[in-house]
C-alpha cells in the first residue's frame, strides 16, 4: 500500500502557508531605512549576483511522479556568500544542498531519504550599468547518501547570468550546463543542462510578484522537464531577523511520463544577512 507524505510534513507546509498569509502585514510596519529599504532587499533576492548574504531553504513537494504516481518531499539548502575581490568585481558563490524523502518513485513501495547531489556555482560580476552580468564555473558534487538519490559522478561546466534591473522590475535568466568528468565508471555519466528565466516586481512594501520558469535538459537520459511557477513573496522580519516569504505552484508543461508530477508546491523562507 502507497504511503501518503507523513502527517508532521504537511503540518509544516500548512504552517509555511498560514504564516505566509500573514507576513505582508509585517512587511508593510516595517519602516524605509536608507540604503536597506524593503524593496531594496526585494531587488537585491531578484538579483542572483546582488553583493547580500541570504540562506534560502527550498521547500519543493511533488506529487503524481512516474509510472507508480509518486510523492517528494524536497529542501533545498541554499546559502549565497558574495566576496569583493575589487571595487570592480565580486564573486558570488551559490550552494545548492538537497535533503531528499521520497515514495514510490524508484519502485512501488520504495522509500528514499538522504542527501541527493550539490551543486556550487561561482560567479563573477563584473560592476556593470544597465545589463547585470555573471559567469564561473558549475560544480556537481556527488554528495548523495542513497545510490537512487545521486549520480556518483563528479561534473564540472560553465554558468552564465543575464538581467536587467530597475523601477522594481527584474528580468533575466541564468543557466548551466554540467559534464561529469569523473566517479563511478559503472554509473551513467551525467550531461545535463538547465535554465531558469525570471521576472520579478517588487513594490515598497517589500512585496513582491512575479513568475519564473525552470528547463532541465537531461542529454544523456534524453529527457526534458519544463515548469511554470507564477510567485508572490514579501520581505518582513521576526524578531531582529530579517526574512523573506515566497510561495508558488509547480506547474509541469513539458516533460516525460517517467519524471513529470502531476503537480507541485513551493515554499520559500530566506534568511536575510544586510552587510
Amino acid at each position: 500500500m502507497k504511503q501518503p507524505l507523513s502527517h508532521n510534513r504537511v503540518q509544516q507546509i500548512l504552517l509555511l502557508f498560514f504564516i505566509f498569509l500573514n507576513f505582508n502585514v509585517f512587511a508593510q510596519q516595517e519602516p524605509e531605512k536608507p540604503g536597506s529599504s524593503a524593496q531594496e532587499l526585494a531587488d537585491k533576492l531578484a538579483n542572483p549576483v546582488a553583493s547580500l548574504i541570504s540562506v534560502p531553504l527550498q521547500n519543493n513537494l511533488t506529487y503524481g511522479i512516474g509510472t507508480y504516481n509518486g510523492s517528494k518531499y524536497q529542501i533545498n539548502i541554499q546559502p549565497v556568500i558574495p566576496f569583493k575581490l575589487s571595487d570592480n568585481l565580486n564573486l558570488i558563490t551559490r550552494y545548492i544542498l538537497p535533503v531528499v524523502d521520497q515514495q514510490d518513485v524508484t519502485g512501488e513501495n520504495k522509500h528514499e531519504f538522504g542527501l541527493s547531489d550539490a551543486t556550487v556555482t561561482a560567479f563573477f560580476a563584473p560592476k556593470t550599468k544597465g545589463i547585470i552580468l555573471g559567469f564561473g564555473p558549475a560544480f556537481l558534487v556527488p554528495t548523495a547518501t542513497d545510490t537512487f538519490l545521486g549520480t556518483e559522478k563528479f561534473g564540472i561546466g560553465p554558468s552564465v547570468l543575464v538581467m536587467h534591473q530597475g523601477k522594481g522590475l527584474s528580468v533575466g535568466f541564468l543557466a548551466n550546463q554540467i559534464w561529469s568528468v569523473a566517479g563511478n565508471e559503472n554509473r551513467a555519466d551525467f550531461n545535463q543542462f538547465y535554465t531558469q528565466l525570471f521576472l520579478t516586481h517588487s513594490y515598497k512594501s517589500g512585496a513582491s510578484l512575479g513568475i519564473t520558469s525552470e528547463i532541465t535538459q537531461n542529454w544523456e537520459g534524453k529527457t526534458t522537464l519544463i515548469t511554470v511557477s507564477p510567485n508572490v513573496g514579501a520581505i518582513t522580519k521576526l524578531g531582529g531577523q530579517t526574512m523573506q516569504f515566497a510561495v508558488m505552484p509547480l506547474i509541469p508543461v513539458v516533460g516525460h511520463s517517467n519524471i513529470r508530477p502531476d503537480w507541485g508546491l513551493r515554499a520559500v523562507i530566506s534568511f536575510i544577512f544586510p552587510q
